[in-house]
């Protein structure tokens, strides 16, 4: 097999963090099988979040009605997007494998990695109307969470006073990586580091380096194919699909759940 290439996208002020360990953690497992991998420390960059016109150079089609999206489009066609961006990119095309290590933010990321995501994933670089979802454009790419919490896994669950993990994970599994093709794989979740002894850090770091041995080659978690939902109308599921899945407890996913129960751990465990 050839050496693969991975990038991890960080997001922690401090390098005596939790995060910081976890990062490192990976960056070595993963070099000692082969693996060129880099590291774009979004703090220690002082990586801009703002998705601004200052992202391109040179003019832009619209002034007077700026739009993110379509110019960041034309200007990626066209080699204009600025120099953090292109870097990134670079970075991202290259990869097989991304992993993002961040503290939990609000339930999300911090801005900062958000910003990455919003400023780097730009139109038709990363996805295109055409090409989302199964049939997006980094559809052979993995990509993973890799985060802590400040609350306890208890309160993350179904009837746990922050919600079921599964449906904070959505938005960011589904509504960004899914959405730009990734193969998404199971997140690392490292419950509240921070209330915990040091051995039970120690312990949680161990876990994740025996993890990595075999991250590589793990399957991804389940998502509902594009061409079981019809273009023309509306991309809605279609009625073969909406058969299938009639008389089943669960519906298909977190977010297309048919007006049934949840499937279990969709978004925290492959093969559910």
């Amino acid at each position: 097999m050839a050496a693969k290439k991975v990038l991890i996208v960080y997001a922690h002020q401090s390098s005596a963090s939790f995060n910081s360990a976890a990062k490192d953690a990976a960056k070595e497992v993963l070099a000692a099988q082969g693996c060129t991998v880099e590291v774009s420390d979004l703090y220690a960059m002082k990586f801009k979040a703002a998705a601004t016109a200052e992202d391109i150079t040179g003019d832009v089609k619209n002034a007077a009605h700026f739009r993110y999206a379509e110019e960041t489009k034309l200007a990626w066609e066209e080699g204009k997007l600025c120099a953090d961006i292109t870097e990134e990119q670079r970075k991202l095309t290259e990869a097989d494998l991304i992993i993002f290590q961040f503290p939990m933010y609000w339930f999300t990321v911090p801005a900062i990695m958000k910003g990455w995501m919003d400023r780097v994933l730009t139109l038709g670089y990363a996805y295109s109307e055409e090409r989302r979802y199964s049939q997006g454009i980094f559809k052979d790419k993995k990509a993973m969470l890799s985060f802590t919490t400040g609350s306890h896994e208890s309160m993350f669950s179904a009837d746990g006073v922050n919600g079921d993990m599964n449906v904070t994970l959505w938005p960011l599994q589904n509504g960004i990586l899914h959405y730009c093709g990734f193969q998404v794989l199971a997140p690392q979740i490292f419950w509240a580091p921070s209330r915990l002894p040091s051995e039970a850090r120690g312990t949680l770091l161990e876990g994740w380096r025996t993890r990595l041995q075999g991250v590589l080659a793990e399957k991804p978690l389940s998502f509902t194919p594009l061409d079981c939902f019809d273009g023309e109308k509306g991309f809605q599921l279609k009625p073969e699909f909406q058969e299938k899945n009639a008389s089943k407890e669960y519906g298909l996913t977190v977010g297309i759940h048919l007006g049934k129960a949840l499937p279990p751990n969709s978004q925290m465990k492959a093969g559910v």
